[in-house]
């Protein structure tokens, strides 16, 4: 394996009730991370209250809570996830984002 070569892979679970979405801006972040990340979607919760289940089942290491969420149930997912994994990353795309700005709002700036 070459030095620029990612040895680590970080698995990641999104909270997304639009699943091809959810695949679609994965899709774009692990696009633009390859060359330092290497990262594989192991899965989505349609749903609050699958997040425990979810991530008990699947140890990502990253949760990323969709736009769709309120700030108030985005900070309860990830309050979710580290009760259980204490070292997990989390992110929260801000409510209404998508939304507001398109497709376009989440694409990383050139």
């Amino acid at each position: 394996m070459s030095a620029s070569t990612p040895s680590r892979t970080f698995r990641l679970l999104t909270v997304n009730n639009v699943p091809e979405r959810a695949k679609k801006v994965i899709g774009q972040v692990v696009e633009e991370l390859k060359t330092r990340y290497r990262i594989e979607h192991v899965g989505n919760c349609f749903d609050k209250s699958e997040v425990a289940s979810k991530v008990k089942e699947l140890k990502p290491d990253i949760l990323c809570c969709a736009s769709m969420w309120t700030e108030e149930e985005s900070t309860e997912m990830r309050e979710t996830a580290k009760s259980i994994i204490p070292g997990i990353k989390t992110y929260a795309i801000p409510q209404g984002l998508q939304v507001e700005g398109g497709p376009q709002a989440l694409e990383p700036e050139s």
